[in-house]
């Protein structure tokens, strides 16, 4: 990720940051079981508790998106924690669906094309890390 990248990312999280953590889940969580309601059953805890979860670890990665390689670590273990809930590899491109829809939405006219753009980047790193860990064989290096 670029400078300006980490600073568009870490600038429109704030926004989203501020809202009720239940309603971004909802919204997040609404859009990926219309993309892939076969996914609902990886969803043990109550749908509130589960986007105060999604939004602390969303919260925790973005606020070091400048020093990435410190948390590498906690990646790799959120990695692993997601295979054991069955997680498979495919399902990072429908959660990154539901991720952007999700922002654009919330964040509304704040949403552009270099911020789309810094967020596909974001996630696109993040989630290769999560796959490369959990699926060393089928990860391109």
């Amino acid at each position: 990720m670029t400078t300006e990248q980490i600073h568009l990312v870490k600038r429109s999280w704030t926004l989203v940051a501020c809202m009720p953590a239940e309603e971004v889940g909802k919204l997040f969580y609404t859009r990926l079981f219309e993309l892939a309601p076969h996914l609902q059953h990886l969803f043990k805890s109550p749908q509130p508790e589960q986007s105060r979860k999604l939004i602390a670890m969303i919260n925790y990665v973005i606020n070091r998106l400048d020093s990435l390689e410190d948390i590498l670590d906690e990646v790799a273990k959120l990695a692993q924690r997601h295979v054991q809930y069955g997680v498979k590899e495919e399902h990072y491109q429908v959660v990154g669906q539901a991720l952007l829809w999700t922002l654009e939405k919330g964040l509304d006219k704040f949403w552009h094309p270099a911020l789309k753009e810094a967020w596909v980047v974001c996630y696109t790193t993040l989630s290769g890390a999560m796959i490369s860990v959990s699926y060393p064989a089928t990860s391109v290096a």
